[in-house]
């Protein structure tokens, strides 16, 4: 009498990766009044006023600082959003974004 081997079906699920995050940057100038930059923050990153002196602050005394972390799509629109209303203003404000690590 022949063996039978009987082998279970396998169902392969295709993984899915989260999507990579991307940090988005407050990079300090010397010629942005602080206030225009809180109220930015307040604005496009929907920071309390605190968190966005804090934000403020701390971009001031190292020279940059992490505003928020997003998928690259988002990250990219709000950093170019807050650029542009410095600009708008004449201001050289920048927000720039990188890779998480």
């Amino acid at each position: 009498m022949p063996e039978t081997v009987i082998k279970p079906r396998v169902k392969t699920q295709p993984k899915t990766e989260r999507p990579k995050l991307y940090k988005v940057i407050l990079v300090n100038d010397d010629f942005t009044p602080r206030e225009f930059v809180v109220t930015v923050l307040k604005g496009e990153f929907k920071l309390s006023e605190d968190q966005a002196h804090r934000v403020m602050i701390t971009a001031h005394t190292r020279g940059v600082c992490v505003v928020a972390v997003f998928t690259r799509d988002i990250a990219e629109t709000k950093a170019t959003r807050a650029t542009d209303a410095g600009k708008a203003k004449g201001y050289p404000l920048l927000f720039t974004t990188e890779p998480e690590e």
